[in-house]
């Protein structure tokens, strides 16, 4: 069993002045987007000239940058992917964030000495596939956010890499962030960095058979909600965590403001 030790506090950096004021404000390491091959391709994200400068200020300040290149890559996401590989690694950044088994295998082979956290997207939810991560060399997992504080313990007490778990922020209603519902609705594919936020529309329900009639399930001051779950606070069970070997909270939250992730 792995002994608890200080977790990281871990901010989302949408844009130069969100990565300022999280590390300004007590976070110890952020993680941010590119241009490409990131899942938040609508927020602001970062050219690799402002990466460049986010990594300066991070280290400057003995902290950390995380870069993420997430996507589930299609055939046509491959050709430009080595080249941008190197140009993240050449801003200073410290890991990079990755959930496809082909993306990580073109890193592996265009990068080969820069460390690769495992994203929430690889749904990692036992220990087996923890250790299967730790042989493959990563530095860290993002474990699934579906785990009780029982299996993380499990985990932690049967691998040595280091374990990361979300701790506040949005809830996709899909495992693990995996969503479809965005593509089949609205063409924008959540997987690839577009989601449109279906699962926060307001939606009725309507019977086949009762043409124009629609009926609110459930309704508050703001309206009838169907999918949507309640941000996650994990913020009265940290200890618990740090019990179960976690060792990097992590916030969500690249598309808010930097007065929400302060």
């Amino acid at each position: 069993m792995r002994k608890p030790v200080k977790p990281e506090l871990l901010a989302p950096a949408g844009n130069m002045e969100k990565l300022r004021m999280a590390l300004l404000y007590g976070a110890d390491a952020v993680y941010l987007g590119g241009k490409l091959f990131g899942l938040r391709a609508f927020a602001n994200n970062f050219s690799l000239e402002e990466m460049r400068e986010a990594v300066a200020f991070a280290h400057r300040l003995h902290k950390r940058v995380y870069v993420t290149v997430n996507i589930f890559a299609h055939n046509e996401d491959i050709n430009a992917l080595p080249d941008y590989l190197r140009s993240v690694r050449e801003t200073g950044a410290d890991a990079l964030l990755i959930s496809d088994m082909g993306v990580w295998s073109v890193a592996r082979e265009v990068i080969p000495n820069m460390p690769i956290h495992v994203s929430t997207q690889a749904n990692t939810t036992n220990w087996a596939a923890v250790k299967a991560w730790e042989d493959l060399g990563a530095s860290r997992v993002v474990l699934a956010r579906e785990l009780s504080f029982a299996e993380m313990q499990e985990i932690a007490g049967k691998t040595e890499v280091e374990l990361e778990a979300f701790v506040h922020g949005a809830m996709c209603i899909s495992y693990s962030g995996r969503c479809w519902l965005s593509s089949y609705l609205t063409g924008r594919d959540g997987n690839r960095g577009a989601c449109a936020q279906v699962c926060r529309w307001e939606f009725g329900l309507v019977e086949k058979n009762r043409t124009g009639q629609v009926y609110e399930v459930a309704e508050d001051e703001r309206g009838a909600y169907i999918m949507n779950s309640k941000d996650l606070c994990l913020l009265p069970y940290l200890p618990r965590l740090i019990e179960a070997g976690i060792c990097s909270f992590k916030i969500e939250g690249r598309m808010k403001t930097a007065y929400r992730n302060a």
